[in-house]
């Protein structure tokens, strides 16, 4: 099974040192040339110097690597990865072109395929980006010019870019109540959609905030009776169709991912990427046919199609996908392999802390987790005081080094734990800051009982 190492940086650095060799050895047949971008001999004191500096500043962060980093979507990138993605950085490709980015265009074409058929599909269109905004962006854009003036709709937990991006578009956007587990109200979206004036359903597979799963195969159902177009963004949870272990709602959801018109998957959150590194997929390559352009000034050595026609963005880093691609030929996407068993000891996590502050009485557990995300409000008489002791546990917990989340949310995801009596008297639609853990890292289910030490001293 992989493991991320904890601040890996010398097993990264010594993959770096050989990587390098090897590609010097494949530039050895040209002349020599002087100089290194400009840098004379004399300046690597005053590297040396900044480094250091800059290595200082860098110490001004939270321990996003650490399994008491617990808080956001923040999750190391492989060893293999990061020296990847740093041996790419000395030839500095762009993806826009075969001519920018020759070998690592050929590596992302590769990699986002591998991505593909993770969900079933043989034939599509992608490549990545810059990450998930992006990714949904393009696949946003494409929707409206497929079904141009019509509404987009996504649940109140969808990701708020929807929103905006729908705006940038120019077209109307709707939101969808959710259940009581933070997922699209199926009932509510099939009103939504019977009035024929929406065109794209936005089914979220992993929301920020609780990490549900919207019932796609209801919207799927309701796709054959209303014509709509699907769009899923599974930019945190796509990865987990790959697992074994998913409860059987969430399962569902997985196994009919591939009827989508279009995917969005972020390889830099579960991926085991560095940032930025998104991708978006569509089933039907047809699409392509919307990002047509006619260039008179660039890339004319080149007659095979390169990603930049099929790309909203321009300049794209191909050290992202280099890394990406050497990650995957590491820990390839298959089911019960070890990156999958990685993601697996991330959901026991989620369920074992969960199950513990369920039975504690002095917290109000928030909906079971379909994936590795956890919410917990504070019992207290009054939302108010539940806030203000969240907001109290977050910052004792910080003391010790356990760095948690803080996220407002509907009172009627905490009645099944006990809200409903202690809150009866909240109205339709009040919320309560509650906190919330991200344990998307395989070492996290080693460290439970460290982290629930840490929480129970914080709560007091």
């Amino acid at each position: 099974m992989y493991a991320v190492p904890v601040m890996s940086t010398d097993l990264a650095a010594n993959l770096l040192v050989g990587a390098l060799e090897e590609l010097k050895s494949s530039f050895s047949y040209l002349p020599p040339a002087d100089g290194e971008g400009g840098v004379r001999s004399d300046d690597t004191a005053a590297m040396v110097a900044v480094l250091a500096e800059t290595a200082h500043r860098m110490g001004d962060n939270y321990p996003y690597f650490h399994p008491l980093y617990a808080g956001q979507m923040l999750k190391p990138p492989h060893p293999v990865a990061r020296a990847a993605y740093a041996m790419a950085s000395w030839l500095n490709p762009n993806n826009h072109a075969l001519d920018g980015g020759r070998a690592s265009s050929a590596m992302e074409i590769e990699a986002v395929r591998e991505i593909a058929a993770m969900f079933g599909w043989k034939e599509h269109l992608g490549h990545l980006t810059g990450g998930g905004t992006f990714a949904n962006l393009e696949a946003l854009w494409v929707a409206g010019l497929v079904a141009p003036g019509k509404a987009i709709v996504a649940s109140e937990q969808a990701h708020y870019t929807h929103g905006r991006i729908s705006a940038v578009a120019k077209l109307p956007f709707r939101s969808i109540r959710t259940d009581t587990r933070g997922r699209m109200d199926i009932n509510a979206l099939e009103e939504a959609v019977a009035g024929g004036d929406v065109g794209t359903v936005v089914a979220t597979l992993g929301t920020t905030a609780l990490g549900a799963v919207d019932p796609l195969g209801e919207i799927l159902d309701l796709r054959e009776r209303y014509w709509f177009r699907l769009h899923v963004d599974a930019a945190y949870g796509g990865y987990f169709g790959l697992t074994s272990t998913l409860g059987p709602d969430a399962w569902r959801a997985f196994d009919c991912i591939g009827e989508a018109d279009s995917i969005v998957i972020d390889p830099h959150k579960h991926g085991l990427q560095p940032y930025g590194c998104g991708c978006v997929l569509f089933r039907d390559p047809a699409v392509g046919r919307f990002y047509k352009h006619d260039s008179p000034y660039t890339y004319f050595t080149s007659s095979e199609l390169h990603l930049g026609e099929i790309s909203l963005e321009c300049s794209r880093a191909g050290a992202s996908a280099v890394a990406l691609w050497a990650t995957q030929r590491l820990l390839p996407l298959v089911r019960s392999g070890d990156f999958a068993k990685g993601l697996e000891r991330s959901l026991e996590a989620a369920r074992t802390l969960y199950a513990r502050i369920g039975s504690d009485r002095r917290f109000l557990a928030g909906p079971e987790p379909e994936l590795d995300i956890i919410t917990w409000a504070i019992a207290a008489s009054s939302l108010e005081e539940s806030s203000r002791l969240a907001q109290q546990v977050f910052d004792r917990a910080a003391e010790q080094d356990l760095h948690l989340a803080l996220v407002r949310l509907p009172v009627s995801y905490f009645r099944a734990a006990g809200g409903a009596n202690i809150w009866s008297s909240a109205g339709e639609g009040a919320k309560v800051t509650s906190l919330r853990s991200v344990l998307m890292k395989p070492e996290h289910l080693g460290w439970i009982d460290e982290i629930w030490k840490r929480i129970d001293r914080a709560t007091g």
